[in-house]
């Protein structure tokens, strides 16, 4: 995206892959969740998000050791102007689906166009700015552009490449267990919908001999068991059912991992760092709900989540609070608002947060528990709009109408945290309660963004482009699919979102972001949870990684695409 890639043309490997890594040997890892569909690129089913890593490629690949760097994969190849208003991919000959067939120009096409029409809203929003599509030579295919958009050719580099053939006679807007075709080194040996998805490697499979794939998909068979929760799959992972485990509660990293299988060396419990941003995890605030229009509201439902006493009781006192949706990385906001961020944000001052422009101080509650300076700090902010408590106890508005919310929550993982902020909305004089909802339920509410409040996840990276328009672009606060679930309606976010598609050196860009972040986080549409700036994984002693880890670290693209399985 700027500057140089930091490998040179006709590289060995990628520098967190390990060449000489042995071949086979299978991994069982497990998920949350379910799925019945196979198609992960469309709205209509839950597909598993494998399919996409280890069925399908792209023209480019990924490296997750640099910020935005891509290198070619499907395509030998790839030709723009300084400028970036058009870009030319040129096919590697050797390029094949599972099938035998050759990749060829014609499936570029068909997957352009049929993912831009049917598939998921993203893709439609970037495909707008393309003006021409055109063949240029037997395995070359030229993209030029309509406006302004530097990160448009590595979107496009990234976009899926389906085989045309395989979709002739089934439609692509319908979800579907029918095993798909692509050129990636796996493919689906056995699929059971909400139980298990296990994937074999293509021993015919095109790329292995290619830099980028040198020491990756070393792994024979890939299988992924599904599970309700975290508690049941960490018993499968102990009992022994599964290789691998991420853990995501320090608290279980801390004090459950100590069965025999560890204490005898059986398992190994391994740490890696990461240098990407926080991105946001927490819950949002649904602002087409009238009652959350009002940032004071928002604002005073924040205080009264008490970070500190659910870090020291709930997480064991190892997380840190998120600071904003680009903290933990450059891109994040740092004190008083830069020259840079200030030039952006000016125009838009009269409808921002007064104090846009300042330091962010969280507020971080009390490890006491009591929480009661924020508590009645939150009280006044609630008066001032216009919400007071009646002698019935009950907060509500001037009509009278109480304020009550419904968090949504799928499965038992955030129970407690819920629990806890429940408790604390009802010390306001608020009726909240939490509620449950199985996947299906779960996805369907979350697309047509039917819920009151929810915990959601953003993973956000040092390359942000056009998905941010698919996160927070004003379309989104009604067009069903997108991510932009707290409704966000921002002419703020819709200027600066193309200002770092624009930009030209990375000082602009990061000015742009940390614009970007800013206006996210003080518009508090959304109640920051924890973060930490590490993974852990535990993992069977005989699979291994590399000595070099990436800068993502524990990434798509590293577990379990880099591990091996010792002989």
């Amino acid at each position: 995206m700027y500057g140089e890639p930091a490998l040179p043309e006709g590289f060995d490997h990628l520098p967190y892959a390990n060449p000489d890594a042995p071949q086979g040997g299978r991994i069982v890892m497990g998920e949350l969740g379910g799925f019945d569909s196979l198609n992960p690129w469309i709205l209509k089913g839950n597909a598993p998000w494998g399919m996409r890593s280890h069925v399908f490629e792209s023209l480019m690949g990924r490296s997750i050791d640099e910020p935005f760097t891509l290198y070619g994969l499907l395509a030998e190849s790839v030709e723009t102007d300084d400028a970036r208003s058009w870009v030319e991919f040129t096919l590697r000959p050797e390029a094949r689906f599972s099938d035998g067939n050759p990749v060829t120009v014609e499936d570029v096409m068909f997957s352009m166009q049929v993912l831009a029409e049917k598939g998921l809203p993203g893709f439609a929003s970037s495909w707008a700015k393309v003006a021409k599509m055109e063949q240029t030579g037997p395995r070359s295919i030229r993209f030029t552009f309509s406006e302004e958009d530097r990160e448009l050719p590595l979107i496009l580099g990234l976009r899926p490449i389906l085989e045309k053939a395989d979709w002739e006679g089934h439609d692509f807007a319908q979800s579907s267990m029918r095993i798909p075709v692509g050129s990636g080194p796996y493919v689906v040996a056995d699929a059971k919908p909400g139980r298990s998805l296990t994937f074999r490697r293509n021993r015919d499979y095109w790329g292995d001999g290619i830099g980028f794939n040198r020491g990756r998909n070393n792994l024979d068979e890939i299988r992924y068991d599904f599970f309700r929760d975290s508690n049941a799959l960490f018993e499968a992972f102990r009992g022994g059912l599964l290789s691998a485990q991420r853990e995501g509660d320090a608290v279980r990293w801390q004090t459950e991992y100590d069965f025999p299988a560890v204490r005898d060396g059986r398992v190994v419990l391994s740490t890696i760092p990461n240098g990407r941003p926080t991105g946001m995890h927490g819950f949002v605030f649904n602002t087409r709900r009238p009652m959350f229009a009002d940032i004071r509201v928002r604002e005073a439902l924040t205080l009264a989540f008490n970070f500190d006493w659910i870090n020291a009781r709930l997480l064991g006192g190892a997380y840190r609070r998120i600071p904003s949706y680009f903290g933990n990385s450059p891109l994040g906001i740092e004190g008083p608002a830069g020259e840079g961020e200030r030039a952006l944000l000016e125009p838009f001052a009269e409808e921002l947060p007064e104090d846009i422009f300042e330091a962010e101080e969280p507020q971080n509650g009390d490890a006491q528990g009591r929480n009661r300076r924020a508590l009645r700090e939150a009280r006044k902010l609630l008066e001032e709009a216009g919400w007071s408590v009646g002698a019935n106890g009950v907060l509500a508005d001037t009509s009278g109408q109480p304020m009550r919310i419904d968090i949504m929550l799928r499965g038992a993982d955030d129970e407690a945290v819920a629990g806890i902020f429940v408790d604390a909305l009802k010390s306001l004089g608020i009726e909240a309660r939490a509620i449950f909802t199985d996947d299906a339920q779960y996805n369907a509410r979350r697309t047509s963004y039917d819920y009151d409040m929810m915990v959601n996840t953003w993973a956000l990276s040092l390359s942000p482009g056009n998905e941010q328009e698919f996160y927070w672009g004003s379309a989104g606060r009604t067009q069903e699919g997108t991510r932009n679930y707290m409704g966000l309606a921002s002419p703020a976010v819709d200027a600066l979102i193309p200002q770092m598609l624009s930009a030209r050196s990375m000082e602009a860009f990061t000015s742009a972001t940390r614009a970007l972040d800013r206006v996210l986080t003080k518009g508090r549409y959304v109640i920051p949870f924890w973060y930490t700036p590490e993974s852990w994984i535990a993992h069977e002693a005989t699979l291994h990684y590399p000595d070099t880890t990436p800068l993502y670290g524990d990434w798509p693209g590293f577990l379990p695409e880099v591990w091996w399985r010792a002989p």
